[in-house]
Protein backbone atom coordinates (compact mmCIF):
# COMPACT_ATOMS: atom_id res chain seq x y z
CA UNK A 1 0.00 0.00 0.00
CA UNK A 2 1.43 3.42 -0.95
CA UNK A 3 1.76 6.35 1.45
CA UNK A 4 -1.40 8.15 0.26
CA UNK A 5 -3.53 5.02 0.61
CA UNK A 6 -2.10 4.38 4.07
CA UNK A 7 -2.94 7.92 5.19
CA UNK A 8 -6.47 7.57 3.78
CA UNK A 9 -6.94 4.30 5.68
CA UNK A 10 -5.66 5.94 8.87
CA UNK A 11 -8.12 8.82 8.38
CA UNK A 12 -11.03 6.42 7.92
CA UNK A 13 -10.09 4.37 10.97
CA UNK A 14 -9.82 7.42 13.23
CA UNK A 15 -12.98 9.03 11.85
CA UNK A 16 -14.94 5.94 12.91
CA UNK A 17 -13.07 5.59 16.20
CA UNK A 18 -13.61 9.28 17.01
CA UNK A 19 -17.34 8.97 16.33
CA UNK A 20 -17.62 6.00 18.71
CA UNK A 21 -15.71 7.94 21.36
CA UNK A 22 -17.92 11.00 20.90
CA UNK A 23 -21.09 8.96 21.47
CA UNK A 24 -20.13 6.71 24.41
CA UNK A 25 -16.95 8.36 25.74
CA UNK A 26 -14.48 5.59 24.90
CA UNK A 27 -13.37 3.28 22.12
CA UNK A 28 -10.78 5.36 20.26
CA UNK A 29 -7.79 3.11 21.06
CA UNK A 30 -9.67 -0.17 20.67
CA UNK A 31 -11.30 0.64 17.34
CA UNK A 32 -8.34 2.44 15.81
CA UNK A 33 -5.66 -0.07 16.86
CA UNK A 34 -7.89 -2.92 15.71
CA UNK A 35 -8.26 -1.40 12.25
CA UNK A 36 -4.68 -0.17 11.97
CA UNK A 37 -3.48 -3.65 12.88
CA UNK A 38 -4.29 -4.56 9.27
CA UNK A 39 -1.68 -2.04 8.06
CA UNK A 40 1.09 -1.97 10.66
CA UNK A 41 2.42 -3.59 13.81
CA UNK A 42 0.52 -3.07 17.10
CA UNK A 43 3.43 -1.02 18.48
CA UNK A 44 3.38 1.32 15.45
CA UNK A 45 -0.41 1.64 15.71
CA UNK A 46 -0.13 2.51 19.39
CA UNK A 47 2.49 5.17 18.58
CA UNK A 48 0.22 6.75 15.92
CA UNK A 49 -2.58 6.71 18.51
CA UNK A 50 -0.74 8.76 21.15
CA UNK A 51 -1.36 12.28 19.79
CA UNK A 52 -5.04 11.91 18.72
CA UNK A 53 -5.81 9.99 21.90
CA UNK A 54 -4.24 12.64 24.12
CA UNK A 55 -5.91 15.60 22.37
CA UNK A 56 -9.37 14.00 22.22
CA UNK A 57 -9.14 12.89 25.85
CA UNK A 58 -8.19 16.40 26.99
CA UNK A 59 -11.12 17.76 24.97
CA UNK A 60 -13.45 15.19 26.50
CA UNK A 61 -12.24 15.95 30.02
CA UNK A 62 -12.51 19.73 29.59
CA UNK A 63 -16.07 19.81 28.24
CA UNK A 64 -18.68 20.27 30.96
CA UNK A 65 -16.86 22.34 33.57
CA UNK A 66 -16.06 21.39 37.17
CA UNK A 67 -12.83 19.68 36.13
CA UNK A 68 -10.97 20.47 39.37
CA UNK A 69 -13.78 19.07 41.52
CA UNK A 70 -13.85 15.96 39.35
CA UNK A 71 -10.06 15.57 39.62
CA UNK A 72 -10.27 15.86 43.42
CA UNK A 73 -12.74 12.99 43.51
CA UNK A 74 -10.82 10.84 41.02
CA UNK A 75 -7.29 11.51 42.30
CA UNK A 76 -6.84 8.02 43.86
CA UNK A 77 -7.68 6.39 40.52
CA UNK A 78 -5.41 8.76 38.59
CA UNK A 79 -2.53 8.24 41.05
CA UNK A 80 -3.03 4.48 40.83
CA UNK A 81 -2.84 4.60 37.02
CA UNK A 82 0.53 6.34 37.21
CA UNK A 83 1.83 3.84 39.79
CA UNK A 84 0.53 0.80 37.91
CA UNK A 85 1.92 1.99 34.57
CA UNK A 86 5.35 2.73 36.05
CA UNK A 87 5.55 -0.66 37.72
CA UNK A 88 4.17 -2.34 34.61
CA UNK A 89 6.87 -0.89 32.36
CA UNK A 90 9.50 -2.30 34.70
CA UNK A 91 8.12 -5.78 35.42
CA UNK A 92 5.51 -6.69 32.77
CA UNK A 93 6.06 -7.86 29.18
CA UNK A 94 3.87 -6.51 26.37
CA UNK A 95 1.05 -8.86 25.35
CA UNK A 96 2.79 -10.41 22.34
CA UNK A 97 0.82 -13.65 22.31
CA UNK A 98 -2.61 -12.02 22.67
CA UNK A 99 -3.79 -14.03 25.68
CA UNK A 100 -4.08 -11.02 27.98
CA UNK A 101 -6.09 -9.19 25.32
CA UNK A 102 -8.49 -12.14 25.01
CA UNK A 103 -9.17 -12.20 28.76
CA UNK A 104 -9.50 -8.42 28.82
CA UNK A 105 -12.07 -8.57 26.02
CA UNK A 106 -14.05 -11.34 27.71
CA UNK A 107 -14.11 -9.43 31.00
CA UNK A 108 -15.45 -6.40 29.16
CA UNK A 109 -18.17 -8.52 27.51
CA UNK A 110 -19.28 -9.93 30.89
CA UNK A 111 -19.41 -6.47 32.45
CA UNK A 112 -21.39 -5.08 29.50
CA UNK A 113 -23.83 -8.01 29.68
CA UNK A 114 -24.44 -7.33 33.37
CA UNK A 115 -25.04 -3.68 32.54
CA UNK A 116 -27.55 -4.52 29.82
CA UNK A 117 -29.62 -6.61 32.26
CA UNK A 118 -29.30 -3.72 34.74
CA UNK A 119 -27.07 -5.37 37.33
CA UNK A 120 -25.55 -2.23 38.82
CA UNK A 121 -22.42 -1.76 40.92
CA UNK A 122 -22.00 0.99 43.49
CA UNK A 123 -18.85 2.28 45.17
CA UNK A 124 -19.42 3.88 48.62
CA UNK A 125 -17.77 7.29 48.90
CA UNK A 126 -15.74 6.20 51.94
CA UNK A 127 -14.16 3.38 49.87
CA UNK A 128 -13.15 5.54 46.90
CA UNK A 129 -9.63 6.29 48.16
CA UNK A 130 -8.30 2.75 48.63
CA UNK A 131 -10.42 1.18 45.90
CA UNK A 132 -9.56 3.95 43.44
CA UNK A 133 -5.84 3.38 44.03
CA UNK A 134 -6.29 -0.35 43.52
CA UNK A 135 -8.40 0.02 40.36
CA UNK A 136 -6.01 2.63 38.97
CA UNK A 137 -2.95 0.46 39.56
CA UNK A 138 -4.64 -2.48 37.86
CA UNK A 139 -5.65 -0.26 34.93
CA UNK A 140 -2.10 1.04 34.53
CA UNK A 141 -0.60 -2.45 34.58
CA UNK A 142 -3.14 -3.75 32.03
CA UNK A 143 -2.43 -0.73 29.81
CA UNK A 144 1.24 -1.66 29.66
CA UNK A 145 0.46 -5.32 28.97
CA UNK A 146 -2.19 -4.78 26.28
CA UNK A 147 -2.11 -1.15 25.10
CA UNK A 148 -5.79 -0.76 26.13
CA UNK A 149 -6.83 1.34 29.14
CA UNK A 150 -10.50 0.39 29.53
CA UNK A 151 -10.44 -2.19 32.32
CA UNK A 152 -11.02 -2.04 35.22
CA UNK A 153 -11.03 1.76 35.29
CA UNK A 154 -14.15 2.21 33.14
CA UNK A 155 -16.44 -0.06 35.22
CA UNK A 156 -15.11 1.58 38.37
CA UNK A 157 -15.92 5.09 37.13
CA UNK A 158 -19.33 3.92 35.90
CA UNK A 159 -20.08 2.55 39.39
CA UNK A 160 -19.52 6.02 40.88
CA UNK A 161 -22.98 6.98 39.58
CA UNK A 162 -22.17 10.06 37.51
CA UNK A 163 -24.78 11.38 35.11
CA UNK A 164 -24.04 10.64 31.45
CA UNK A 165 -22.16 13.84 30.63
CA UNK A 166 -20.12 13.77 33.85
CA UNK A 167 -19.40 10.07 33.23
CA UNK A 168 -18.00 10.88 29.79
CA UNK A 169 -15.96 13.73 31.28
CA UNK A 170 -14.60 11.46 34.04
CA UNK A 171 -13.63 8.86 31.46
CA UNK A 172 -11.84 11.57 29.48
CA UNK A 173 -9.83 12.61 32.54
CA UNK A 174 -8.90 9.01 33.31
CA UNK A 175 -7.94 8.33 29.70
CA UNK A 176 -5.84 11.52 29.57
CA UNK A 177 -3.67 10.28 32.43
CA UNK A 178 -3.53 6.80 30.89
CA UNK A 179 -2.49 8.22 27.51
CA UNK A 180 0.31 10.31 29.01
CA UNK A 181 1.66 7.35 30.97
CA UNK A 182 1.35 5.08 27.90
CA UNK A 183 3.24 7.66 25.82
CA UNK A 184 5.99 7.69 28.45
CA UNK A 185 6.11 3.88 28.30
CA UNK A 186 6.34 3.92 24.49
CA UNK A 187 9.10 6.53 24.63
CA UNK A 188 10.93 4.40 27.20
CA UNK A 189 10.82 1.39 24.88
CA UNK A 190 11.78 3.46 21.81
CA UNK A 191 8.47 3.16 19.92
CA UNK A 192 7.81 6.91 19.48
CA UNK A 193 9.47 8.01 16.22
CA UNK A 194 9.43 11.23 14.19
CA UNK A 195 8.56 9.22 11.05
CA UNK A 196 5.04 8.83 12.49
CA UNK A 197 4.41 12.59 12.54
CA UNK A 198 2.25 12.79 9.40
CA UNK A 199 0.16 9.71 10.24
CA UNK A 200 -0.41 11.17 13.70
CA UNK A 201 -1.53 14.55 12.26
CA UNK A 202 -3.96 12.86 9.86
CA UNK A 203 -5.23 10.63 12.67
CA UNK A 204 -5.75 13.66 14.93
CA UNK A 205 -7.77 15.60 12.34
CA UNK A 206 -9.98 12.61 11.56
CA UNK A 207 -10.48 11.74 15.23
CA UNK A 208 -11.52 15.31 16.08
CA UNK A 209 -14.02 15.36 13.21
CA UNK A 210 -15.46 12.00 14.21
CA UNK A 211 -15.63 12.95 17.87
CA UNK A 212 -17.47 16.17 17.08
CA UNK A 213 -20.08 14.23 15.12
CA UNK A 214 -20.36 11.70 17.93
CA UNK A 215 -20.91 14.39 20.57
CA UNK A 216 -23.65 15.95 18.48
CA UNK A 217 -25.30 12.54 18.26
CA UNK A 218 -25.02 11.98 22.04
CA UNK A 219 -26.67 15.33 22.69
CA UNK A 220 -29.74 14.27 20.71
CA UNK A 221 -30.41 10.93 22.40
CA UNK A 222 -32.23 10.17 25.66
CA UNK A 223 -30.46 9.04 28.84
CA UNK A 224 -31.75 5.46 28.56
CA UNK A 225 -30.69 5.29 24.92
CA UNK A 226 -27.24 6.53 25.92
CA UNK A 227 -27.07 3.83 28.61
CA UNK A 228 -27.95 1.19 26.01
CA UNK A 229 -25.37 2.58 23.57
CA UNK A 230 -22.75 2.65 26.33
CA UNK A 231 -23.10 -1.01 27.28
CA UNK A 232 -23.62 -2.27 23.73
CA UNK A 233 -20.51 -0.31 22.75
CA UNK A 234 -18.57 -1.90 25.61
CA UNK A 235 -19.73 -5.36 24.56
CA UNK A 236 -18.71 -4.82 20.93
CA UNK A 237 -15.34 -3.48 22.02
CA UNK A 238 -14.87 -6.50 24.28
CA UNK A 239 -15.74 -8.92 21.48
CA UNK A 240 -13.39 -7.05 19.17
CA UNK A 241 -10.55 -7.33 21.71
CA UNK A 242 -11.16 -11.04 22.34
CA UNK A 243 -11.30 -11.90 18.65
CA UNK A 244 -8.24 -9.78 17.89
CA UNK A 245 -6.31 -11.66 20.56
CA UNK A 246 -7.29 -15.00 19.06
CA UNK A 247 -6.46 -14.15 15.44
Amino acid sequence: MDAASTLAAIAGAFLLAGFVKGVIGLGLPTVSIGLLGLLMTPAQAAAVLVVPSLVTNIWQAAVGGGLLALARRLWPLLAGICIGTTLGVVVLPHDDNGRATVWLGLALVVYAALGLVKVEFFVPRHAETWLGLLMGAATGAITVATGIFVMPGTPYIQSMEFDRDKLVQALGLSFTVSTITLAAALAYTGQVQTSLAWPSIVALAAALAGMGLGQLTRGKIKAETFRLCFFVGLMLLGLHLALRGLL
